[in-house]
């Protein structure tokens, strides 16, 4: 039987995403999400919190950056790898999540909306740009009005 090396979670970005590029001008984007978990023995409920840091390579990270913000709600689907380095004569060892697919889920635990963010963010040559807002409600006016025309004020269920 074959090996198995596959991740599955649904967490909240603890910080906002980080974008950087290798010298060959591969797009890195790492962030970490917090996982609870919640176990109730008797009356008595506990939750404990887990952190998991991501990497998500190539244009999927690029893309996705200016939607990874702190606090967003995101399913990961990826596999674990382990670095291993050695410091000050000491082995040392960190296990990442490589992020094949990202989800973005539900909004922001405020409420907020779940439009990105107008943060900076570095380019490739090391000059900052704005990051482009998406289009609002105000952009396409009449865009619910053939909608509304189709159902009942009142909704059976």
């Amino acid at each position: 039987m074959a090996d198995l090396n596959r991740v599955t979670l649904i967490g909240r970005l603890t910080r906002d995403a980080e974008l950087k590029y290798t010298s060959g001008g591969m797009a890195v984007c790492k962030f970490s999400i917090a996982v609870n978990k919640f176990r109730k023995s008797g009356e008595q409920r506990t939750e404990e919190t887990h952190f998991f840091d991501i990497v998500l390579w190539g244009r999927s990270g690029e893309s996705l950056n200016q939607y990874l913000i702190k606090g967003k709600q995101v399913a990961i689907d990826g596999e674990l790898r382990q670095n291993r380095w050695e410091q000050d004569g000491q082995p040392r060892s960190k296990i990442e999540i490589v992020a094949n697919n990202v989800q973005l889920l539900g909004g922001s635990p405020s409420g907020g909306s779940s439009a990105p963010s107008s943060r900076t963010q570095p380019e490739r040559d090391g000059g900052w740009r704005r990051q482009p807002a998406e289009p609002g409600p105000q952009e396409y006016p009449d865009a619910g009005s053939a909608m509304d025309a189709d159902f009942p004020d009142d909704i059976p269920f």
